[in-house]
């Protein structure tokens, strides 16, 4: 997989940009509040994920604009492809007319998460340094995102089972007053099983996949003299050698034995929205004994194990996108990223550009308020 070219107008502070890219290494530098994670986040759109700094399709518009648009060119093993997103302000835009437009090959596409298996690429972000020492939901969002990406009916699996949890969940609440309701409550919780089931099926899976990888990346920055090892907890042994019909059993049982707890407290207690992925260090867990080295290794081994499970699943290599983190890592672990990156096409940001001065090919590109000042080839 390979990014060509991109085009931006008016999204967030860049007006108008247009970058060819190199197929190896290309650094996108300049001081702080330039533009350059703007280009990293306009690219990671493409991969019909929402943005990896959590920011609504509204805020990519540049202020005092109506409307933004990305284009880009990418290459994959089978052929040369386009693909656009246009956003528009609900401001003078008539009540019929759709706030975001999305083409792939000139054909118009109903929603982002269409261009999902188009274009593949695995970001890694300062936000993502988080994901071991801050609670659960940051890493349920890591395995959700890596998991839509090569799956794209996952989303789906997971629309559904939000939905109907938030119906379980307004019936806990209205049954306190109307206690006749309870007799819903089984049909209910048969349909959030069998969607809590799909999801964790999935979940589970995934992470048994990425988990020698993980392993094996994590040995080698440490020299082996340390240990790392992850599992999905779902609050059932083993769920990765679980058929779906037997999680579907264990989510069913477990809602009907938390249903009197749940009804007290109007919410669903047990489920994939409160489940975790558990990582160690030397057997213990890393989010509360490991240091912040080692959880930064931690991170680095499950993103480099995010980027082979794309290229094992799809036989695509990804774009790999380095937003800002270069600074984060000790030379160490930057070295082994870099060395390990190699015939992957990667972008990456920074306020300093020496860090890369013995790059012997590729791409620099200087962004100055939105603008791109100077491209330099090697």
């Amino acid at each position: 997989m390979k990014l060509e070219s991109i085009e931006l107008t008016n999204f967030r502070n860049i007006r108008s940009l247009r970058l060819k890219a190199d197929a190896g290494v290309n650094i996108i530098h300049g001081e702080n509040a330039q533009g350059k994670t703007n280009l990293t986040e306009a690219i990671w759109m493409f991969t019909g994920a929402k943005s990896f700094r959590g920011a609504k399709d509204k805020e990519m518009i540049r202020f005092g604009e109506t409307s933004c648009k990305s284009s880009i060119t990418f290459s994959s093993t089978m052929r040369e492809q386009c693909a656009s997103i246009e956003l528009f302000s609900s401001e003078n835009v008539s009540p019929d007319r759709k706030l975001k437009h999305i083409e792939l090959n000139g054909i118009t596409l109903e929603s982002t998460s269409e261009l999902a298996g188009q274009f593949y690429a695995v970001v890694f972000s300062p936000s993502h340094l988080s994901l071991i020492r801050e609670g659960p939901a940051f890493r349920r969002k890591f395995l959700d995102t890596a998991i839509s990406q090569i799956l794209p009916r996952y989303e789906h699996y997971l629309h559904e089972y939000q939905r109907i949890l938030l119906q379980r969940n307004t019936l806990l609440k209205d049954v306190m007053r109307f206690p006749q309701l309870i007799d819903t409550m089984d049909v209910w919780e048969e349909h959030l099983a069998r969607a809590a089931a799909a999801v964790a099926f999935c979940r589970a899976r995934y992470v048994s996949r990425i988990r020698p990888k993980t392993i094996e990346v994590y040995d080698g920055i440490s020299s082996g003299k340390e240990k790392l090892d992850v599992f999905y907890q779902c609050g059932l042994e083993n769920p990765q050698d679980r058929t779906r019909e037997e999680l579907r059993e264990f989510f069913l049982r477990e809602l009907q034995s938390t249903r009197k707890a749940d009804i007290e407290r109007g919410s669903t207690l047990c489920g994939p929205h409160r489940d975790d992925l558990e990582i160690l260090v030397n057997d213990m867990p890393m989010r509360l004994y490991g240091s912040q080295g080692q959880q930064r290794s931690g991170v680095l081994a499950l993103k480099m194990a995010e980027c082979g499970m794309v290229e094992e699943v799809t036989s695509e290599t990804p774009v790999v996108l380095l937003d800002d983190v270069m600074s984060e890592l000790d030379a160490g672990r930057r070295d082994y990223l870099l060395n390990h990156l190699e015939n992957q096409q990667v972008f990456v940001t920074c306020c300093d550009e020496d860090s890369f001065r013995g790059l012997k090919s590729g791409k620099r590109f200087l962004i100055q308020s939105g603008e791109l000042m100077d491209t330099q080839t090697y």
